[in-house]
């Protein structure tokens, strides 16, 4: 398994780097293309920091979307290197991912740990989220690695293990047929 951790210095000079762990491009999409723990819940200073990281992979960066529980309240926009970045917050949206658009659509998916996490549970969270192989839900990844997801936006699918895959099949509205 193997990732790209991207570094950077934050737009406030206050912290040493940017906490980014991306999938590699050639990986195969999952629920999230990799994994970012901010170091606060402000987005001015959190996505003006993590804009620049992610153009070499999205080209210029025109939007990001999150959950407006997850985060303060800011302004619908914001400026990097000169350029205008929107920010749209959603009621529905997971409030443990972040979704980062840059040109020609491209983008990037990403959960987003609680900047509170202890940084142990943090950093294998970050691998997990990165690694080529993962395909598991982000509230899947963030309770294995012992962070309880943020409430709010959009219901998170969790796989519940004492469950095969044809009772989840069935409980997602899927039927499995029974031989007579």
């Amino acid at each position: 398994m193997t990732s790209t951790q991207l570094n950077s210095m934050t737009a406030t000079g206050r912290r040493d780097r940017l906490r980014l762990q991306m999938k590699p491009e050639t990986a195969e999409r999952g629920h999230v293309d990799g994994g970012w723990w901010p170091w606060s819940n402000d987005p001015g200073k959190e996505f003006a920091a993590l804009v620049p990281a992610l153009e070499a992979r999205l080209g210029p960066v025109s939007r990001i979307s999150c959950s407006l529980e997850a985060w303060e309240p800011a302004a619908g926009e914001f400026s990097v290197d000169g350029r205008v970045v929107r920010f749209e917050g959603f009621h529905s949206m997971d409030a443990n991912t972040v979704v980062v658009i840059g040109s020609d659509s491209r983008r990037a998916t990403l959960l987003v740990v609680p900047p509170d996490t202890v940084g142990g549970q943090a950093r294998a969270a970050l691998r997990a989220a990165a690694g080529s192989d993962s395909f598991a839900a982000v509230a899947d990844i963030l309770s294995s690695n012992g962070i309880t997801p943020r409430a709010g936006g959009a219901a998170v699918a969790r796989l519940v293990p004492e469950q095969t895959s044809e009772d989840r099949w069935e409980s997602e509205g899927g039927r499995v047929a029974v031989p007579s």
